[in-house]
């Protein structure tokens, strides 16, 4: 598998023309070389959210499949998530696309039933379908507005979730990793209603999987992200560069975060809301 190219995300020196490597993934230098250990090795991995390269799902993915894992990645839109598989496959990564709807139970179905069959059993599931999209007054926010934010933020992670448990619990292992926010309920800003209780709903769904899944060996844990330096929030906040220095978060950090979570190392965390937040606290 060919190195990706080094990033520079958590050392911004410049202004909001910063850009960042096209493949938005970091090298870990220490492990270069032979007898590379590979944290995540034949261990059988779906990333829902992989749509467009540049954000945190095609970085996940590209780290994942860069520590052995075998892929299976997801998107709503088809040509975009075989469009990702394949640059991932390109770079030596053992992956397939399954394009779905994760909003219905078909769609939840689908991804993990054509994983099973792909692979044989699955390990990992990281629920980061979502986003945010309804930004306005709350008393402005319509019921279709409403529900659609919920959906594709908490409604996708139970439905996802729901459906690969049976296959856990058979096994009995398997690490879930949801995507929060962080602060929490607590922090929650203005003009973000539905985006604000989805984000919430993902930190109860956690701890109750967390807590249900325990016997069977199942973690259920879940990142509490700040801002994160992608070029799409660079083009649309256009932050001054000391802003991106001193209180974003880098995908670096996101990364080791979440392998921490889902490999040996974070075995004994379990229905935590881990917070990433650089110096942004």
């Amino acid at each position: 598998m060919r190195h990706y190219g080094s990033s520079s995300c958590s050392h911004v020196e410049r202004t909001c023309e910063y850009s960042l490597p096209a493949e938005l993934v970091y090298i870990v230098e220490h492990r270069e070389g032979k007898g590379i250990y590979m944290r995540l090795e034949n261990q059988v991995a779906i990333i829902t959210g992989v749509s467009h390269a540049g954000q945190v799902g095609y970085a996940l993915a590209a780290a994942f499949a860069r520590e052995g894992a075998l892929l299976a990645i997801s998107a709503r839109n088809a040509e975009r998530v075989k469009a990702r598989a394949q640059a991932l496959h390109s770079e030596g990564a053992r992956v397939i696309a399954i394009p779905a709807d994760l909003t219905t139970e078909e769609g939840a179905n689908t991804l993990i039933q054509r994983t099973l069959e792909a692979y044989g059993h699955i390990d990992i599931l990281v629920n980061l379908a979502g986003g945010l999209t309804k930004y306005g007054p709350s008393d402005e926010l319509t019921v279709a507005e409403w529900e659609a934010e919920l959906n594709n933020n908490l409604r996708t992670a139970f439905l996802c979730s729901r459906a690969v448990w049976p296959i856990m619990k058979s096994q009995r292992s398997g690490k879930i990793l949801n995507f929060s926010r962080a602060g929490g309920a607590q922090n929650s800003a203005p003009m973000m209603l539905a985006y604000n209780c989805a984000k919430a709903g993902i930190d109860a769904l956690t701890a109750t999987f967390a807590r249900e899944g325990k016997q069977f060996g199942i973690s259920v844990n879940a990142l509490g992200p700040g801002v994160i330096v992608t070029q799409s929030n660079i083009d649309s906040m256009r932050p001054p560069a000391e802003d991106i220095r001193n209180k974003w978060v880098s995908l670096e950090n996101i990364l080791e975060a979440a392998i921490f979570l889902v490999t040996p190392a974070g075995d004994g965390v379990n229905g935590v809301v881990l917070p990433v937040q650089a110096k942004g606290i």
